[in-house]
């Protein structure tokens, strides 16, 4: 290679060390980098995001509290093909509400979904009375209902695989063969928990039951960072300001030996005692300053408002999790507005509900009736429906419809009883409740031909 190919290499890497990302066909910017985001949201940063983080904590525990705004009902089909509730609740359906009850399943589950959003994954462990080891598969668990002892919702930081299945010949190929759990792994809990612990006695929950899942703050977590720059930057610029920092300017005509002497310390400590006094003063509000020689002028800074950019970054976050700002940061600027976003808000958990939480719920289920805790039935869970409007919302929606009625003119009827009485989900009367009040005439002729008595008189002509 000539000199001047080398000279011109040279320079091109000194040009691209000076001005990296500009030139010579490479990126023009790492925004990572330059932004100060991380390369990869790893558990423990969303976890930390979930718990210090006021809007990350906001949208998991808003989803997860809309998404379980109630618990369901495990019910059974019965042999008539019609749902356990057409009938009643029968005796099993019964004795599954209070067992659950007594064990708070459905609440550690909803506590299992959170969890679920802040890692890519989340477990529940399952304590089986079968008197076997953590480590130890399940067969089956005599008892019937009490031989499900306890649920343990457990984090991804909690939750590891120990083991994988590497035979390829093997069904459960690329699958967990042993979790690890330490419980005082994530956060402050102390409980000394840690075992090995067999895939029988765990359910994974994530969208779809796999450990392969991506934390649901990951999509905002840069703009979380961003609300963090602006909060915190702005916090720190009005503390700067209210605690007014010093510009100090000596004067020219003063002379350091004469400081020195007036500080009461050598000429080439000077610096250090003027550094000493600035930052007693700067340590409250309420110290005084005694300078020689020197003038000290208070630096004010001028602070952009916040709240533009700071509402571009929430409504990024808003965005990744569509969730309506309104909801997110719980502000009312009009009825028809909120009540547009509630609706939106109902219909984005009722998908979650429809595609994440049954399926994990059904996957407990199933596991249950494996180790023979629930016996072999076609169950399904009954949940009310987010988007059905309230009562009050049914009722006005009824109002307005027989509103129209009475404004049609000639008395031309839109909307029949039947049409309003649906609206509030009631079901359409029969003939009989139609027309209850009008007499029937051959009844009332049969009223007639009575034969009367003393205490009954007959009726006037």
């Amino acid at each position: 290679m000539s000199a001047r190919h080398l000279l011109a290499n040279a320079a091109t890497r000194s040009i691209q060390a000076m001005f990296p990302g500009f030139f010579f066909g490479a990126q023009k910017h790492n925004h990572a980098a330059d932004f100060g985001y991380p390369d990869q949201v790893s558990f423990e940063l969303a976890f930390d995001a979930y718990c210090r983080n006021p809007l990350a904590r906001a949208a998991v525990d808003k989803t997860v509290g809309k998404t379980w705004e109630d618990n369901p009902y495990l019910q059974e089909f019965q042999r008539d093909g019609t749902e356990g509730g057409d009938q009643g609740e029968t005796g099993l359906e019964a004795d599954i509400r209070q067992r659950f009850a007594d064990l708070r399943i459905w609440q550690h589950l909803a506590e299992c979904d959170r969890r679920s959003l802040v890692g890519c994954y989340s477990g529940l462990i399952l304590r089986f009375a079968d008197s076997k080891a953590f480590k130890e598969p399940v067969d089956t668990v005599s008892g019937g209902l009490m031989g499900l002892v306890e649920v343990i919702p457990a984090w991804e930081g909690q939750l590891t695989v120990s083991t994988w299945d590497t035979d390829e010949k093997s069904e459960g190929y690329g699958q967990p063969t042993m979790f690890s759990f330490a419980e005082s792994a994530v956060g402050q809990q102390k409980q000394p928990r840690t075992f090995e612990i067999h895939p029988d006695r765990v359910i994974v929950w994530s969208p779809d039951g796999t450990l392969n899942g991506r934390s649901a703050l990951e999509p905002g977590y840069n703009a979380l960072l961003d609300m963090e720059k602006i909060r915190g930057g702005g916090g720190e610029g009005f503390w700067k300001n209210a605690k007014s920092g010093l510009s100090l300017e000596i004067d020219k005509d003063a002379k350091i030996e004469n400081m020195a002497q007036a500080m009461g310390v050598p000429v080439a400590e000077v610096v250090d005692k003027i550094d000493e006094q600035v930052e007693g003063f700067n340590k409250g509000f309420d110290k005084s300053l005694l300078l020689s020689g020197i003038k000290a002028t208070p630096m004010q800074v001028n602070l952009p408002s916040p709240e533009h950019f700071f509402a571009v970054a929430a409504q990024s976050f808003a965005a990744s999790w569509s969730i309506p700002m309104k909801v997110l940061i719980g502000s009312q600027t009009g009825e028809r507005a909120s009540t547009e976003d509630s609706e939106e808000w109902a219909k984005v958990n009722m998908g979650r509900r429809t595609n994440q939480a049954v399926p994990a719920i059904m996957t407990f289920v199933n596991r249950l009736e494996r180790v023979k805790v629930l016996p072999q039935k076609d169950w399904f869970l009954s949940w009310t429906d987010l988007t059905e409007s309230s009562m009050g919302e049914k009722i006005d929606r009824a109002v307005k419809m027989a509103d129209v009625n009475s404004k049609q003119p000639s008395g031309e009827i839109v909307f029949t009883g039947d049409d309003i009485r649906a609206v509030v989900g009631m079901e359409p009367l029969s003939d009989a409740e139609r027309f209850r009040d009008e007499a029937d005439p051959a009844e009332e002729q049969d009223a007639l031909d009575l034969p009367q008595t003393e205490d009954q008189p007959a009726p006037a002509a």
